[in-house]
Order: C-alpha cells, then structure tokens, then sequence
C-alpha cells in the first residue's frame, strides 16, 4: 500500500495517471532516478507530475535534481519517493517536493506524527531553534 506524505498527514494514493521513465514517450507522470539528468527530459511544461526515487535514505542527488526542476520552472507535482526518512521531510519540501512516497512499512515505523513534527518547514532552520 502507497502512502502519501503531505503537510497535513498520510493520505491515499490520488495520482491515477501513473509514472512511467522518460524513455517511454507521452506519460503525465515521470519516474526518475536522482542522478536524471533534466535537461535529457521532455519539456517540463509538458510534465504534469515527476516522482524522483531515493535508492536509500544517504543518497541526496534527489535532492539537488528536485532544486534544479524547480529551477528550471517545473511547475506540476514533484514527489520523493523510496528511501526518504520522517527527518528528511523538511529537506524535501526546502528543495521543492510537495509530497513523499512511503510504504506501509515505514509508515509503521515511522508513523504520521513523525512526519507532522517535520511539517513546519517554513518555521526557520533548525540551528535557529536551537539558538531562540
């Protein structure tokens, strides 16, 4: 079972056009690795979702390629998706993920109040709290 993370807590999976790699032509959504290379991408304003996945949670090249797409003015759904740790919420909201993707075995280990605690990402930086 798929799970969504949002600011607002778990929810059901709702994008019912699918992710498909950039390979096989007119998908709405985009499946990509961290390391894609956007400018190896269809045009974006074509792109009405991207799901970049995490191989495991101490690679942060999705990280940097979410930044990019958002640089490069992708304006549709952007979702982590595979080894994305409750402590790296608010790094992939910061980068430009409205959203990330977990199984139901994270969510047991890592149930929606960890998640949540992570939500206030625009409150200021970490070391800002420490410091207040």
């Amino acid at each position: 079972m798929t799970i969504i993370v949002r600011d607002d807590g778990f929810h059901g999976e709702d994008w019912n056009a699918g992710f498909a790699p950039p390979d096989e032509g007119a998908a709405r959504g985009l499946d990509l690795a961290g390391d894609a290379a956007p400018e190896d991408l269809p045009p974006l304003d074509e792109v009405a979702a991207i799901r970049v996945t995490f191989p495991n949670f101490a690679d942060g090249r999705g990280f940097t390629l979410a930044r990019r797409l958002r640089r490069m003015g992708f304006a549709g759904r952007l979702r982590a998706a595979g080894h994305v740790l409750a402590d790296q919420y608010t790094m992939a909201r910061r980068s430009g993920f409205d959203e990330v993707e977990i199984d139901a075995a994270m969510a047991v280990r890592q149930p929606e109040a960890d998640w949540q605690a992570r939500a206030n990402w625009r409150a200021g930086d970490y070391q800002s709290r420490l410091r207040g």
